[in-house]
Parts: structure tokens; C-alpha cells; sequence
């Protein structure tokens, strides 16, 4: 069983929500990343998603696309994030998504990718750019593979899209909570109880949350509605706060700690 699955049902069963955390790999370094996938396991986040860093991601905001540049300056490719999840792998039970744009994995070539992934032991793809149109071939080779490729759904979702999203979804349903970018926000966007139930309506997959999600109330909200909460932006954002900071990763991981509580 995927290691995605296996975790929904342990949650499921202990009537438990999701905690899924990003961070951009190589940010500041992939030394520094593999130490907070380290902590991020002990302090129990749930999924780990690892940001593939790339040179134009379009569904990022400012923190995050500085946190790619900056990782792209040290020179960090899919290669290495690929050889790091293998490296961390026997040491930790989190699963692990890779959340990228479809160019790097075109360019890899996207078979090899597909390989070389399952053989890490990558557990999930998520790919903003790549709607399921244009994506049936990697879903296929993934599937072969035993990795998840996660699909979005947005406010904008009409209700054709959300059936189909919710027929070939694997692993779960990544929801994104309003129309724009990355990145935190003040208040939640009103029709996020209303748009989750309605695709609940059609799906078995779980539903977790992601975009503009901060604080620990916010965390508590989207909790009551949905299987799950994705944070990112603000981990990003206390990273490059404590990167002069000898204690980077104890801060960090105090800071991801206390959300998921």
C-alpha cells in the first residue's frame, strides 16, 4: 500500500486530520533540508511535501519563489532532491511528495523520472502546471509505479471538473483555497466549507487544504471541514527568518510543532 494510504487510513481510524508540511528543497541548503525532514518525522507531520525549486513557479508567492531562486543559485537540481528522499527514506516512515512543475520532469526525461522516483521512494507527485488532459501518460507510469499523481481543485472548479478530478484522484485531493498565489493570508476564504462539502458529494479520496492557510486558527478551521491542512509559505517564511540563526532547525520545527497541535 502507498505510504499516502496507509497514513489517511492510520488518521482515519485515530479520527485524525492531516498535517502536511512544505518546504522548498535546498532552501538553505540540502543539508539544512534533510535536518528538518529529520525533526518534521519526530514531531509527527503527517506528509511531507518537498519543493522542487524552478525558475518560473507560477503558483508561488514572493517567499516561496525567493526560497526557489536562492536554491537554484546552490545549484540544486531534481537529481539531488531525488538522491536525498532516497537517502532520508530508510530512516523515516513520513511519506514524501514532490511538488514541482512539469518542465524538470519533462526534461529528465519523465520516464526516467518515473523510475528513478519509485526507486527513491517518493510517494506522491503534485504538478500545479500539468492538468489532467495533458498528464495521462505520467498518470499512467505512475500509477505503474505505485506513485500517487495528486490533482487540484480550486473556487473556480466547475462541477465537471471536480467529477473528473474526483474519478481519477489518487491519494488525495489537493484543494486549493482561493483564486491567487501562494503565500499567507489575514482571513480564510468564505466558500471553502460550502465548495468542500460539495466535492465530498463526489469523491471518497480525502480533501486537504492548501493556499493561505498561517495560523494555528485557521489550521483548527480547515480542520472542521476538510481531511486535512497544507502549510507552506509560512514554514518557508520562518526558515529565511532564522537563517543567520545557528538553531534554524529547532526553530523551525518548534514553529511546525506547534501548528500541527
Amino acid at each position: 500500500m502507498n505510504r499516502i494510504d496507509k497514513k489517511f487510513k492510520e488518521l482515519k481510524k485515530n479520527k485524525k486530520k492531516a498535517f502536511i508540511a512544505f518546504i522548498t528543497a535546498g532552501y538553505p541548503s540540502l543539508s539544512i533540508t534533510e535536518k528538518l525532514i529529520y525533526e518534521f518525522d519526530k514531531i509527527g507531520v503527517d506528509i511531507l511535501e518537498l519543493g522542487v525549486p524552478f525558475s518560473d513557479p507560477m503558483a508561488d508567492g514572493p517567499i516561496i519563489q525567493e526560497a526557489s531562486y536562492e536554491a537554484l543559485k546552490r545549484k540544486t537540481h531534481l537529481i539531488d532532491i531525488l538522491k536525498l528522499v532516497k537517502k532520508v527514506r530508510s530512516k523515516i516512515k513520513t511519506p514524501i511528495c514532490l511538488m514541482t512543475y512539469y518542465n524538470p520532469i519533462f526534461c529528465f526525461p519523465q520516464a526516467k523520472f518515473v523510475e528513478i522516483a519509485k526507486d527513491s521512494g517518493v510517494d506522491g507527485v503534485i504538478i500545479p502546471d500539468l492538468p489532467p488532459e495533458e498528464g495521462t501518460l505520467l498518470n499512467q507510469q505512475t500509477q505503474k509505479a505505485g506513485i500517487h499523481l495528486v490533482y487540484f481543485l480550486s473556487p473556480t472548479s466547475s462541477l465537471n471538473r471536480i467529477k473528473l478530478i474526483s474519478r481519477i484522484a489518487k491519494g488525495f485531493i489537493y484543494y486549493v483555497s482561493l483564486t491567487g498565489t501562494t503565500g499567507a493570508r489575514s482571513s480564510l476564504a468564505k466558500d471553502i466549507k460550502k465548495n468542500i462539502k460539495l466535492i465530498k458529494k463526489y469523491t471518497r479520496n480525502p480533501v486537504c487544504v492548501g493556499f493561505g492557510i498561517s495560523t494555528r486558527f485557521q489550521v483548527r478551521q480547515i480542520c472542521k471541514v476538510a481531511d486535512g491542512v497544507i502549510i507552506g509559505s509560512v514554514i518557508v517564511k520562518r526558515i529565511k527568518e532564522n537563517l543567520s540563526n545557528p538553531n534554524l532547525v529547532r526553530k523551525v520545527s518548534s514553529f511546525v510543532s506547534a501548528l500541527k497541535a
